[in-house]
Order: C-alpha cells, then structure tokens, then sequence
C-alpha cells in the first residue's frame, strides 16, 4: 500500500513538472534542458540524427525480437515486439520501425508499427506510431496513431540518453490521441524476470492525462531495454520479458 501511495504522489508531481514545461514549448520536455538550449527531441533536423540506435536502456538493433507475456484487460497476452529492418522518413529523419504484436490464444489483440530515432547525443526520439486494435466485434481501433509533424504531433523522448532521478519528459504528443510523459524515479540494483536476473536497472512511471487514473511503472535493463512494465494504479496489467532473440 505504501508502494502505490509514493507512486500515485510521484506520479502527480509528474504531471505537474511535464505540464509546466509544456507550458514554455510544443516540444519534448527535457529535465536538465539548458537556457536557450532546445529539448532533446523537440526538432526534427537530419543533421541532429545518427542511423543507429544504441542507447544502454533502449538499444534497438536490427533483427532483435523481445518476447513479453503477461495480463491486459482481464486475459493473457503474449507480445512481440521486432526491431524491422523498414525504414520511415519523418520530418526528413530516417526512423527505424519496430513492429509491436500483442495476441491471446493466438488471436490478433493489437498490432503496432513505432517510429524511433537516435539523435547525435544519444537521445531515443520518439517520432510516432500506426497502431489498430482488433475487437471482438470485428471493429478495427485506430485510435492513439500520430506522426510528428502531421496535424500537431511534436516528438517526443522515449529514452534519454543520461537518464537520472528525477527527470520528466513528454514521450509523444498529439492532443486528445498521444499525451504519454514519464519520469525516472530509480536508477540501480537488480531485478528477476522469466528471462534473466537483470542488473543496473531504470526505473521510470508513466502516465497520461487521456487515463488519468492510470499509473504504469517500467523498468529497464541495460542491453535489453523494457523488461518489466506493470499498472501500479488504475489497471492490473503487467508483462515481463520472457525471451530474447537478434
């Protein structure tokens, strides 16, 4: 119980730091952001961008599958997430796609295409994503797709490149569809999943004002990336990284 209290109070001084900056720019929103300096991820200049990514806590190499199992809305899930070898151009900057398909049972639950890149200090920049959700009715739920710089949608920071206690940034913004900010409230010590016991591991919570009764925690392992991500409040989802291939 304690747990969930310090998140629920960590998660509204979030919001109010992420809303805050938000106020002074559409961009993201960088914690130790310079006078004068622009936010990691806040433009999309080719020159700012490096054709790999290689970031220690979000590392997204050509050909890597991560395998997650877990519970969302009441069922078993099993979601894989590959790094394609497809590119997209946004704003002029070649993104790596990563395909994200989450099934029960073997029936498709969601499928999702995400666009991110690496600027030259290291810095994940998130650029966008083409997401549909299957329902049982046969309906196909479009909802949460943006592309930076179509109808308002801004980049955002999906991993800093010096992550530490206690940065905020927006991860993508596009008002009513993607409103996500995150912030990093651990850094250090060990953890065990399926797949291994993972060290050196970040700590960050997420929340939206689209759920705003919803709190996820993630956690990172250098190398790897996610490797656990849990709704501490507002949800009972939870999926931890079972397999690794690439």
């Amino acid at each position: 119980m304690r747990r969930i209290v310090a998140a629920v109070s960590c998660a509204a001084l979030m919001v109010s730091a992420v809303a805050t900056a938000a106020a002074h720019g559409s961009g993201g929103v960088g914690a130790r952001r310079s006078r004068g300096v622009a936010a990691p991820c806040s433009t999309l200049d080719p020159s700012s961008f490096v054709s790999v990514i290689d970031n220690p806590y979000y590392p997204l190499p050509v050909g890597r599958t991560l395998v997650y199992t877990g519970i969302r809305d009441g069922q078993t899930q099993v979601d894989r997430v590959t790094v394609t070898d497809t590119t997209k151009m946004i704003g002029g900057v070649t993104a790596t796609v990563v395909r994200d398909v989450a099934r029960h049972a073997g029936t498709l639950l969601e499928k999702t295409m995400d666009w991110f890149a690496q600027d030259v200090h290291g810095n994940v920049c998130y650029l966008g994503e083409d997401t549909k959700a299957y329902e049982a009715n046969g309906q196909v739920d479009t909802s949460g797709s943006w592309e930076a710089g179509v109808g308002g949608a801004v980049p955002g920071i999906i991993m800093e490149a010096d992550p530490q206690i206690p940065d905020s940034y927006r991860q993508e913004f596009l008002q009513g569809e993607a409103e996500d900010t995150a912030w990093i409230i651990g850094r250090g010590g060990s953890l065990r999943v399926p797949y291994a016991v993972v060290h050196d591991v970040l700590t960050s919570l997420e929340h939206t004002a689209l759920e705003p009764d919803v709190i996820d925690e993630k956690v990172y392992a250098p190398g790897l990336g996610i490797v656990l991500e849990r709704a501490i409040a507002g949800g009972q989802e939870v999926a931890k990284l079972v397999r690794v291939t690439g």
